[in-house]
C-alpha cells in the first residue's frame, strides 16, 4: 500500500485552497511520516513540498436509533497531511476527469 491513499476534496479544504493557493490535503498512511509524505507528493505530481502538517484522528462511535432497535458501528481513524507548496507550483486533481 502506498504512502499516499487519497487527496481530500472537501468543502472545508477548497475554502483552505481559496485563501492560500498553495496547500493541499491528502489522507496518508497512519504509519508515514514528514518525509516519507514529501517525497511521495513530490514524485507523485513533480512539484516542489516546502512544508508538511500531519493531524492524526481517532475513531469514533457511531449510534443510531432506528425502527429495528439500535445499530453501532465505528467511524475508522486516519492520518492527514496538509502539504505546502512552493510558491507558483499547484496541483490539479480534476485534470484527467
Amino acid at each position: 500500500m502506498g504512502i499516499i491513499i487519497k487527496p481530500i476534496v472537501t468543502e472545508k479544504m477548497t475554502a483552505v485552497t481559496a485563501k492560500f493557493p498553495n496547500r493541499f490535503a491528502f489522507r496518508v498512511s497512519p504509519d508515514a511520516n514528514k518525509l516519507e509524505i514529501k517525497t511521495a507528493v513530490q514524485s507523485m505530481y513533480s512539484v516542489t513540498v516546502e512544508n508538511v502538517n500531519t493531524l492524526n484522528y481517532s475513531g469514533k462511535q457511531k449510534r443510531r436509533y432506528t425502527r429495528a432497535g439500535l445499530i453501532r458501528g465505528k467511524q475508522a481513524a486516519f492520518k492527514k497531511a496538509i502539504v505546502t507548496l512552493k510558491e507558483g507550483d499547484t496541483i490539479d486533481f480534476f485534470s484527467n476527469i
